[in-house]
């Protein structure tokens, strides 16, 4: 396949291979298709446990194929769409993501969230916490990872997390950081954090009225925060289970209302059919942009 130059306008397109009931080989073909074909990111997530199916199902781990992804792509972004705050400590999280993005050259996308799911807290004797704990925790790892990605060194001393002179060398290839993605759309708490600390935001789906309303709500908490909301990129996922004309209809209300990068869900014995789908028509999204 002819590779394909980036995307420089229009809306931008990314692809998301969940690591579970999949393959390390239907991983690799669908990481090789992102970065030949044009996509601007390739995505996998952070779980424990299957989330779809029966959570007995296989599941790799997210960094560690980042890692892989890293040198076994060229020129796409790659991400963990997203990181589960609660399962590493954010200075051990930190250090993890600057290799990551050394060794892609500077191309991660850094996503983040509070952490969700009760079934892989309870197996791991991990505390997952109250909304609220859990939204605490979040916001002081926020505060973490940016002071170790662009100090000489960190001290915090919070209610979740406590450094001292802390050392995070190498900085990152990328300045201040790599890109903070955050998945969520709790409308009083973290959407705020989103305004505070994020250059994107992720919304997992939902219809284009309620992102719509999310987004207004997050022009909110920017202007209390003092942030211009044109700083925050507005994306979401959406799933390629409908065929390729249903795509390009939710990309274009998706845009209409300021989405500028979607994220097509791949899934199942098909993943690599289906994303070789969206890779035709890759110039019809980015034209609704």
């Amino acid at each position: 396949m002819t590779s394909v130059a980036e995307n420089s306008s229009g809306l931008r397109v990314g692809v998301k291979l969940a690591p579970q009931n999949t393959t390390v080989d239907h991983l690799r073909r669908v990481w090789q298709l992102a970065d030949q074909a044009g996509f601007d990111s390739c995505w996998n997530f952070d779980h424990f446990a299957a989330i779809h199916g029966e959570p007995e199902g296989d599941v790799f781990e997210g960094w560690t194929l980042l890692a892989a992804m890293a040198e076994g792509t060229q020129r796409v972004r790659i991400g963990c769409m997203v990181t589960g705050v609660t399962y590493r400590h954010p200075a051990v999280l930190a250090k993890m993501a600057v290799t990551v993005d050394h060794l892609s050259g500077g191309r991660l996308e850094f996503g983040l969230g509070a952490a969700w799911a009760e079934i892989e807290h309870t197996m791991l004797g991990i505390d997952l916490g109250s909304v609220k704990g859990r939204l605490d925790r979040f916001e002081e790892a926020c505060q973490v990872i940016r002071s170790l990605w662009t100090e000489p060194k960190t001290t915090f001393h919070g209610e979740h997390y406590d450094l001292t002179d802390a050392l995070a060398n190498p900085k990152p290839v990328q300045k201040p950081g790599p890109p903070l993605w955050i998945g969520g759309s709790g409308r009083r708490r973290t959407l705020r954090i989103v305004a505070q600390y994020a250059d994107a935001w992720n919304a997992a789906g939902g219809s284009v009225e309620e992102i719509a309303e999310l987004s207004g709500v997050l022009d909110r908490h920017c202007h209390d925060v003092g942030r211009d909301p044109a700083q925050i990129r507005r994306t979401v996922q959406i799933r390629a289970d409908e065929g390729t004309d249903h795509l390009l209809r939710q990309a274009e209300a998706y845009a209409g209302v300021g989405i500028g990068e979607v994220i097509v869900v791949v899934r199942g014995d098909d993943a690599v059919a289906r994303a070789e789908q969206v890779a035709e028509i890759l110039p019809k999204l980015r034209s609704v942009g």
